[in-house]
C-alpha cells in the first residue's frame, strides 16, 4: 500500500472502505496521506454514517411504525452531535412490522463473546455497568487497528466501538451499548459459565422494580443481597463504585421504563448517586438513589432530603421515590424507600 500511493504521481485520489481504521505500525499509520472518517472521528460526515432522526421519523410515518419503539430498538449511535439509526435494522423493522435484532442476526454473537471473555483489566465489570446503563471511559488513542492486539480493556472496548457493539462519544471519551437490539447480543454473550449466573440476575430485576414502586425495602435489599452473591467474583465487592455497579445491575430491567441512569447528578448541594428518569409515554415516578458504605439506610434517606436532591428533578417529573441503600459487610444490605411530596 505505501508503495502503490505515497509519492505516486499518477494518482489523483484513492478512496477505501473497511471497518477498520488504516493498521497502525508504532507510533504512525503505514499511510498516513489519508483522512480517516471513523467511528471514534466522522469529521464532517456523520450524517452519512446512518439514517438521522429526522429520517427515521419520516419513514415511521410513512409507514405507520411507532417511531418511540424504533428509537428503544435501534437509536443511540453518537456521533458529533448527530444521533444515528442501524439502516438495515430499521428498514426491516419498517418493512416486516417487527422489532427485533435485524443487524446483529447477521453476525454471531461467539464473537463478541470471545472478545469479552478476555476480560483485560476488567472488562467484565466494564460490560456489566454498560449493561446497567453506565457509560465507560476509555482512551482510544492506543489501539492499534486490528482485531488480533490487545493489551488492555479500552483497546477491545474500541474494536467494539468500529464493529458497532458500542458507541462513543468523543467529547466525553466514553463509551456505552447503544440501544435494545445490541443490548440483546451482550445477554447472549455473558449467558454462559463465568458470569456467575449473571443471566438470571438480570432477568430477575423486574420483580425488584415492582418491589421498589410498592415502597417495599425489604424486598429489594433481599433482591440486592442475591445478585451481590451471585456477582462477587465479578466485582471483587469491596468499595462503593462495586455497590454502583451492583444496583445498575438490579435495576436492569428498568430500561423498559426509564431513560438511562444518570450518575451523580448535580442536585440542591450535593450529588445524587443514581437517578432514573421516566420515559415520557410512562406514568412511572422517578428514582432518586443514594448508597452509604458502612453507615445506613436510614442516613441516606436523610441526605437527599437535607441537602435537597429533588430540586432538579421535580421540574421535569410528576412522583418521585426517594431510595437509601446501604451496604455492611457483616449485615448485607437495607433499604428504605419513600415517596417524596411536593
Amino acid at each position: 500500500m505505501r508503495g502503490l500511493f505515497k509519492g505516486a504521481e499518477y494518482v489523483e485520489l484513492a478512496y477505501m472502505t473497511g471497518i477498520l481504521p488504516i493498521k497502525k505500525y508504532g507510533e504512525h499509520s503505514a499511510i498516513n496521506i489519508f483522512d480517516e472518517y471513523s467511528m471514534v472521528d466522522a469529521k464532517n460526515l456523520e450524517e452519512y454514517f446512518g439514517f438521522t432522526r429526522q429520517e427515521v421519523q419520516e419513514q415511521c410515518k410513512k409507514y405507520n411504525v411507532n417511531y418511540e419503539d424504533m428509537a428503544a430498538w435501534y437509536d443511540g449511535y453518537c456521533l458529533g452531535k448527530l444521533h444515528l439509526y442501524n439502516p438495515k435494522s430499521v428498514v426491516d423493522a419498517l418493512l416486516w412490522k417487527d422489532f427485533q435484532s435485524y443487524w446483529t442476526g447477521t453476525e454471531t454473537y461467539e464473537a463478541l463473546k470471545v472478545y469479552i471473555d478476555m476480560n483485560f483489566d476488567g472488562l467484565k465489570e466494564a460490560v456489566i455497568e454498560m449493561l446497567g446503563g453506565k457509560p465507560c471511559k476509555i482512551n482510544i488513542r492506543q489501539f492499534q487497528n486490528d482485531m488480533t492486539t490487545f493489551k488492555t480493556k479500552d483497546d477491545v472496548i474500541t474494536l467494539l466501538i468500529h464493529l458497532g457493539y458500542l458507541t462513543y462519544d468523543k467529547r466525553k471519551n466514553m463509551a456505552w451499548i447503544p440501544n435494545r437490539e445490541v443490548s440483546q447480543e451482550f445477554l447472549n454473550a455473558v449467558d454462559g459459565a463465568g458470569w456467575n449466573g449473571l443471566i438470571q440476575v438480570l432477568h430477575s430485576s423486574e420483580e425488584l422494580l415492582y418491589a421498589t414502586w410498592a415502597l417495599d425495602g425489604d424486598a429489594v435489599a433481599k433482591g440486592i443481597d442475591v445478585i451481590h452473591q451471585e456477582t462477587t467474583s465479578i466485582l471483587k465487592y469491596n468499595d462503593e463504585n462495586s455497590l454502583t455497579c451492583t444496583i445498575l445491575m438490579a435495576y436492569y430491567h428498568a430500561k423498559a421504563y426509564y431513560m438511562n441512569p444518570i450518575l451523580e447528578l448535580p442536585s440542591g448541594k450535593g450529588f445524587a448517586d443514581i437517578v432514573y428518569l421516566p420515559q415520557r409515554n410512562t406514568d412511572k415516578p422517578a428514582l432518586l438513589i443514594e448508597l452509604k458504605w458502612n453507615k445506613s439506610a436510614k442516613g441516606a434517606i436523610a441526605q437527599i432530603k437535607e441537602k435537597q436532591y429533588t430540586s432538579w428533578i421535580k421540574n421535569y417529573t410528576g412522583d418521585i421515590l426517594l431510595i437509601g441503600i446501604n451496604y455492611n459487610k457483616n449485615k448485607g444490605h437495607s433499604c428504605i424507600i419513600e415517596k417524596f411530596t411536593k
